[in-house]
């Protein structure tokens, strides 16, 4: 049986957040596209959401964010934003986002640690790149700015990823519409149905 959903207004949580492109086609294979969408995060963050990390993957996309307002609207601003950017600086009038997300309550520290090195290993595992460090459109990557682990989650700082409990299944797709975004440019100031985010199924498996 699906698990009640939670109603995401609480803005003193922390969640992984994950959505597809439409027909998981690979848009973010595309720099200009992928940049504009790490462009579009850096834009709302600290207005709509704290951001801890992200990976943009060629069809889809994981991040752990902090919402300042509803986590509805953050993603609204995420996808909805791109899209309009999508549209008005790359040119694109075809449909971006596959309707929806998923999404994970981060439940302790443990828990946190687990989707941050999900994050940013991902792009390893679909043989992007050899080590976190080499794939630019990431968190891991050099010189990107993210907001500091919440509070409440501090004590990951002296615990490690073994034995981390496994967190609440994700919850499903949340149906809303979103315009469609442009492809990604430049680099981020300092200032992608679902795909591989350690979404969880109802077996508490993290599905790959």
């Amino acid at each position: 049986m699906r698990p009640t959903r939670e109603h995401a207004t609480n803005t003193g949580q922390t969640y992984m957040v994950n959505s597809s492109t439409w027909e998981r086609r690979s848009l973010f294979r595309n720099e200009r596209w992928a940049r504009l969408f790490i462009d579009t995060l850096y834009h709302y963050r600290g207005s709509a959401y704290l951001l801890h990390e992200f990976v943009v993957m060629p069809d889809h996309f994981h991040v752990l964010l902090t919402p300042k307002t509803s986590l509805e609207k953050a993603v609204q601003f995420i996808k909805g934003g791109f899209s309009y950017r999508a549209k008005k600086e790359l040119g694109s009038g075809m449909e971006v986002w596959q309707r929806g997300f998923s999404d994970h309550r981060i439940r302790d520290a443990k828990d946190y640690l687990r989707h941050v090195d999900y994050i940013r290993e991902n792009p390893v595992r679909k043989h992007l790149c050899e080590r976190v460090e080499e794939y630019p459109y990431s968190s891991a990557a050099v010189d990107v700015e993210l907001d500091p682990v919440p509070q409440r989650l501090k004590p990951l700082l002296v615990g490690d990823l073994d034995g981390a409990p496994e967190g609440a299944p994700f919850q499903g797709e949340r149906p809303y519409g979103t315009s469609e975004a442009a492809p990604f440019q430049g680099k981020p100031a300092q200032s992608e149905t679902t795909s591989s985010a350690p979404v969880q199924n109802n077996s508490g498996k993290i599905a790959s």
